[in-house]
């Protein structure tokens, strides 16, 4: 057998996997058991975010592998202490709690928001308000924070204590707002929603409820964090800044991570016992996300993903089938005029272009690396398909 007939043997039936094995791969060129080549448009879902075996985060990983692999967080290590402090000086957050994964941080960053408000107002405040087409995890207490239906299935009960309210709707979420609720958790982009995102004014509202009735505001941006869309943290380009954030996909560069970073407000909430994980802040992935803070803070670094972004969107715009981008930066995506999105990432596979989907829209998330000479070889294809 096969590595395809292999994996649909013995793994759950979780994902709708494309018939691709890929085998070897470096920057934004993979290629398959069968050496066939293809451009990647899609960087894992947003997570190689400095391609496939960046040099620099791949000599500090396997360094790391060969020194110290794991350590449990009764100690401390040295790769844990330096991602820490280079995240927080960068992003002006006070503290942080590493993790394994964006529902982890997510998780955390829920607990934060109920332990403050439990800390100060008792146990009966603890209603989190998320957003309607949000996507915040696929554990039970994220899935119960995620805003589309087609989450609330089969897995009942799912954790009390969410309510949500419509994205870009302050009406909406005056009319949720009441003395139970601790917290209001929103993506600045909403990703898997279908790339939807939030208006300026309205998140500069929510910042002000949040600070006029003490309620936390957390800001989701596993998916626009990590210089996707031209600046470390999303909210940068909105002018504020959370009481807690939550970082995945990109910051690891391809190993998992997951951090929930919180300001002054929330810096002594968790306490000992309150929270925990046995490989968060791993050694090995630490070392690999301080090799990508190095590359992405680098001088030029973000203003050229900036350029791309704007080069990719200007050769979009002008074919014919794609009625509307949305996203910012080097998050994209495509509303088209007559084909189906699915479709056409199964046709783009097939040429040798790996993109993504979200609800009914083409999805862009290419690795910030890539070159202009690759994101021509891929927009050839797509103009190919779209004709």
């Amino acid at each position: 057998m096969n590595t395809i007939e292999i994996t649909e043997q013995y793994s759950m039936k979780a994902f709708g996997r494309i018939p691709l094995t890929e085998a070897k791969a470096k920057n934004c060129i993979c290629f398959d058991e069968n050496g066939k080549k293809y451009i990647d448009f899609g960087s894992g879902i947003g997570c190689n975010v400095l391609g496939w075996c960046n040099e620099a985060w791949a000599d500090a990983v396997c360094n790391q592998v060969r020194t110290l692999q794991h350590a449990c967080n009764y100690y401390y290590t040295k790769p844990q202490a330096e991602l820490m402090e280079k995240l927080a000086k960068a992003t002006g957050f006070k503290r942080m709690f590493l993790g394994n994964s964006g529902a982890e941080a997510n998780e955390c960053a829920i607990k934060v928001a109920r332990k403050y408000s439990s800390d100060r107002y008792g146990k009966e405040r603890g209603t989190i308000i998320s957003l309607v087409n949000s996507f915040h995890g696929r554990t039970l207490a994220t899935l119960a924070a995620t805003g589309q239906d087609v989450f609330h299935q089969y897995f009942y009960p799912f954790p009390t204590g969410h309510v949500f309210a419509e994205a870009n709707s302050l009406e909406d979420l005056q009319a949720k707002l009441d003395d139970s609720v601790c917290g209001i958790m929103i993506e600045l982009i909403q990703g898997e929603g279908g790339v939807c995102v939030m208006d300026q004014e309205y998140v500069k509202a929510v910042r002000k409820i949040c600070d006029e009735k003490d309620i936390i505001l957390i800001i989701d941006e596993v998916q626009t964090g990590g210089g996707r869309t031209g600046t470390l943290l999303l909210q940068e380009q909105y002018g504020i800044q959370a009481d807690v954030t939550t970082m995945a996909k990109a910051i690891g560069g391809g190993l998992p991570i997951g951090v929930c970073l919180v300001n002054e407000k929330c810096e002594d909430v968790i306490t000992p016992g309150t929270h925990g994980s046995t490989f968060g802040g791993n050694p090995v992935a630490c070392a690999g996300a301080v090799a990508v803070l190095d590359q992405l803070l680098a001088p030029g670094f973000l203003d050229s993903v900036m350029e791309k972004a704007a080069y990719l969107r200007s050769e979009l715009e002008k074919m014919p089938e794609v009625t509307e981008l949305s996203g910012i930066g080097m998050m994209i995506g495509m509303t088209l005029k007559s084909k189906d999105a699915h479709d056409v990432m199964l046709q783009a596979n097939d040429a040798g272009l790996l993109v993504l989907t979200a609800k009914n829209k083409l999805r862009l998330l290419p690795p910030l690396t890539i070159t202009k000479e690759e994101m021509d070889a891929g927009l050839a294809i797509l103009r190919q398909l779209l004709a």
